[in-house]
């Protein structure tokens, strides 16, 4: 398999997905590009080793690990995520996650207005 290139800024996602709106992320240390449909919403995240996200819920959540590792807890599961890992948290389901390494994933969430672009 090829192995990927990064970007001058570390990240792994070239321009045209860099060139999306950018989401309005209230965690520092975190940045998304967003892909907005009717019903759902697809998220590039860059999370640079933020530590620990608190427990939250929101609606169905699908994602890949494109590059990094994390620490994922699923209602009271918690596994190591790496390179094309996936997982799905079920609608309501408090997670929470843990990055100790920058971190690229790819979520899709089953709501429309889960992120808002920066205005």
């Amino acid at each position: 398999m090829k192995e990927m290139m990064k970007q001058w800024d570390g990240t792994v996602y070239p321009e045209m997905i860099r060139g999306l709106p950018e989401i309005d992320v209230p965690l520092k240390g975190v940045r998304g590009w967003l892909l907005q449909s009717e019903d759902r919403q697809v998220a590039f995240f860059d999370i640079e080793p933020v530590g620990e996200v608190p427990a939250h819920s929101h609606g169905a959540q699908w994602g890949i690990v494109v590059d990094g590792e994390m620490d994922l807890t699923i209602g009271d599961e918690t596994k190591v995520y790496r390179n094309g890992d996936w997982y799905y948290i079920p609608e309501g389901v408090v997670h929470s996650a843990n990055f100790r390494t920058r971190v690229n994933v790819i979520d899709v969430f089953n709501e429309p207005n889960r992120w808002k672009a920066k205005q």
